[in-house]
Order: C-alpha cells, then structure tokens, then sequence
C-alpha cells in the first residue's frame, strides 16, 4: 500500500515547549519510531508542519540590525524544510538501516492571481499592539490586522495547485525510496510572464498540499497524524461525540473551527472525494491501528472500511 503521512506541526515541537534543537529532534525521534513500522510495511512518503519553526526563523529575521529587510517566507520555508527534513531523514535512516530515505526541498505552485493574495488572512508570527503593528507594516511592507485584543501580521494563503517536484517524488517512491517532502505546504512559487519560477510571500495549508501530493502520486491511503484521536461532532459542548468512520458528505454538514480541525477536514474530504481511497484523522502514535480501521476517524466514500461494496 502506498501511504503518505502528514505530520502535525505538534510532532516536532509541542505546546509549550522551548524550541530548543535537542528538544525538537527528541521528537522528531520519537514520531519517526511509528513511522518507521508504517515503512516497514508499505511505500511511504511523509510531509510536516512547519509553522513553530517559521516564527522563530521570521523573528530572528526581522529583529537582526545586520539585515536590510527580514528574509522573506518562501526562504524561511526553505529553511525550515531543510532543517527538519535532516532530523527526520537521519532518524529514519538510524531507525530503517538499507533502506533509502530522501529529504528533499520542494517547491509548491500556486497562482499568481489567486485571490489569496488581495486579502492577506494567514497570522503569522508575535503579537503587537496597533501602534508598532503600524510602524512595522510601514518599515518592512507587511500587511497587520487586528487579532483579537492584539495585532498581527498576516500573508496570503494561496490554494496549492502543484508540487514542482512530483515525477521526481514518484520515481523515488517507486524505487522504495522513503521520502520526506512539502514540508509547511511547500514552498510557495508562481510562474512569471516568461515561465520561471519565483518565491511569493505567502503561507500554503500543510494539509491542502498533501491531500493534493497523494492525489498525483496515486496514494492508496492518506493520514493526518496529530494529537488528537479523533474528529468529533460538536467539539466542545456537553453533547461532543467521536466520529468513527464516515462519509465527505457527512463530513462536510458538520462545522469545525477553521483554523485548527476545519482544513484538515477539506484535506481528507478532497483526497476521497476525488479518488474514491481512503483517507484519515488520529494520532500519530495510533497510525498502524488507523490503517487497520480500529483507531482514528477514518473517511471513505461509502463510510466503511475496509472499503467493501454498497450493493
């Protein structure tokens, strides 16, 4: 079975931690113990959250007195990407001896008339109050909204159409090769008026990315590994019940909080909607029961699995 795995951001850095470098590939150590037993048994391709990581990297960036203007967010995303990508590369090669793990930079296309774009909605980085929100929007360019009591800023987040890298991502998993890719969604690139690609400032949905990502590569199975052990119904109130196994069209009649549960759920929802595979939502230390359908909420097209006929 093909699968591949997108790593919530909470696997290599969570709540409440320091973002120390021991402390984070402690983690990633610890995450790459399940994985490696998911590539044991199948072609495996593993994609990750970045944003913790963004942060630090664009504060360091815009507070260093040596740098004209802060390094913008499709170079922090390279960074990040290449410095993740070597943690869990190197795990895994430690936790998988012979066989071939490839952590590799990639580039994620998006439009260059997406209307993402004129309406920056991506928070990223600290929070300020209007007064130095201002003065900074006005020193570096950057677009500031209010954020609750606070103020942020905030970069468009463009709808990935594609990875750059995909043939290349294919050839290496055909060849058994485990792969570490789309780190934060990608890169995001657009293509100018003579074709070449350039970096965009903008931030790209990790899962939207991978949900795409297995869609091209024909993935049998797509996971979303989190800290949660399921999706529920009605998060919160007294009434909060866990889901299961279901459908995209049950899913999509439910509301989930946009910025955490929500897309992760269009995630999962476009991959089996338009493959017709599986796809699913749980913990991360929880995958192989996932893949057995007795942990996690899983989706399917008929809301069973193992996927058997309906007639």
């Amino acid at each position: 079975m093909r699968v591949i795995v997108a790593l919530g951001g909470n696997a290599v850095l969570k709540r409440g931690q320091k973002p120390d470098a021991d402390v984070q590939r402690d983690n990633v150590a610890t995450a790459v113990r399940t994985l490696a037993q998911l590539a044991g048994e199948h072609e495996l391709v593993i994609t990750h959250g970045n944003g913790p990581q963004v942060g630090m990297l664009a504060l360091e960036s815009a507070a260093d007195p040596n740098l004209s203007r802060p390094y913008p967010f499709d170079t922090l995303g390279a960074q990040t990407q290449g410095m993740l990508g070597y943690w869990m590369q190197q795990a895994l090669q430690n936790a998988l001896p012979g066989r071939q793990v490839l952590a590799m930079v990639t580039q994620t296309l998006v439009s260059a008339v997406d209307p993402a774009f004129d309406d920056p909605t991506k928070f990223v980085g600290q929070i300020y109050e209007e007064d130095e929100a201002r003065k900074l929007a006005a020193e570096y360019g950057w677009t500031v909204k209010p954020d609750g009591d606070h103020w942020r800023r905030v970069v468009p987040s463009p709808t990935p159409q594609r990875i750059v890298e995909t043939r290349l991502i294919r050839k290496m998993v055909r060849e058994g090769v485990v792969v570490v890719c789309a780190g934060g969604g990608g890169i995001p690139v657009v293509r100018d008026a003579r074709g070449r690609l350039a970096g965009v400032e903008a931030v790209i949905d990790k899962d939207l990315t991978a949900s795409m990502l297995a869609e091209a590569l024909e993935c049998d199975a797509f996971l979303i590994l989190t800290d949660v052990p399921r999706v529920y119904r009605d998060f919160g109130a007294p009434g909060q019940s866990e889901i299961a196994c279901t459908t995209p069209h049950e899913l999509r009649g439910l509301r989930f909080p946009a910025g955490s549960m929500g897309p992760k759920v269009e995630a999962v929802c476009r991959f089996v909607e338009t493959t017709g595979d599986m796809a699913a939502i749980g913990r991360l230390d929880e995958a192989k029961d996932i893949l057995a359908g007795s942990a996690g909420t899983i989706v399917t097209p008929n809301g069973m699995w193992p996927l058997t006929s309906t007639l």
